[in-house]
């Protein structure tokens, strides 16, 4: 219901409680731009009577056509860059408008996290089309998601917080598809045959994060799971 629709102060409160207590009005000044922007955004699909859901399903939409997009020549990194980044708003937007709304749901939580590893699979899968290994393609994704099961098999075994905020998490994920996917279509207009070396190196670095990212998790999880013991 439009009157039941959070102030910011109380969306932020309600935010924190859903991600391990991290308060985003302490956040740095992008983290909190970013959103703070969400917030707004979410308010007002929400006012629209805009559902989460929707919101949700646009969301792996956007992230599907970016391997369709990557092939085109001349512009297609770009596009994909682009779709990337829509769907990373999103992302952000659908958590959002669940919040600002007082429609947050367990059942929402699954979705939205069934939707993430959608779209990051259609990303790695625009990396592979564009030149990068399957093998390297595969323990990225493989990574990433032993890094999200990870975490959440802690929590059902006991684990109160998020662990650890790793340098493998999600927005570092969005961050590598859409930069190596700007520079994968710079370097292709300077020579072609560049474009796939380019999105090799951007999937070795998602590599590189994700494990070292749950190694970080994983010592964070010990700790947190034997003095809970």
């Amino acid at each position: 219901m439009v009157g039941t629709q959070l102030n910011w102060d109380q969306y932020a409160t309600a935010w924190a409680r859903l991600h391990g207590g991290f308060d985003p009005r302490s956040a740095a000044p992008v983290v909190r731009a970013w959103l703070r922007f969400a917030y707004h955004v979410g308010f007002v699909l929400g006012r629209l009577r805009v559902g989460p859901t929707a919101v949700t399903v646009f969301g792996v939409l956007l992230c599907f056509c970016v391997p369709l997009l990557v092939g085109r020549a001349g512009d297609g990194p770009f596009l994909g860059a682009l779709f990337v980044l829509l769907a990373a708003v999103a992302d952000s937007v659908d958590g959002a408008v669940a919040v600002a709304t007082g429609r947050t749901t367990r059942l929402g939580y699954v979705y939205d996290s069934v939707a993430d590893r959608l779209g990051e699979v259609a990303w790695l899968l625009a990396f592979w089309l564009l030149g990068a290994p399957g093998a390297l393609v595969a323990a990225a994704g493989g990574l990433s998601w032993l890094h999200e099961y990870v975490r959440a098999r802690s929590v059902s075994a006991g684990m109160r917080e998020i662990g650890a905020v790793t340098v493998g998490e999600r927005p570092t994920r969005v961050c590598v598809a859409l930069v190596g996917l700007v520079v994968a279509g710079l370097t292709g207009l300077i020579d072609v045959d560049l474009l796939a070396g380019t999105i090799t190196m951007a999937t070795t670095v998602w590599v590189l994060l994700a494990g070292f990212g749950l190694g970080q998790l994983l010592s964070a999880v010990r700790r947190a799971l034997v003095d809970a013991g």
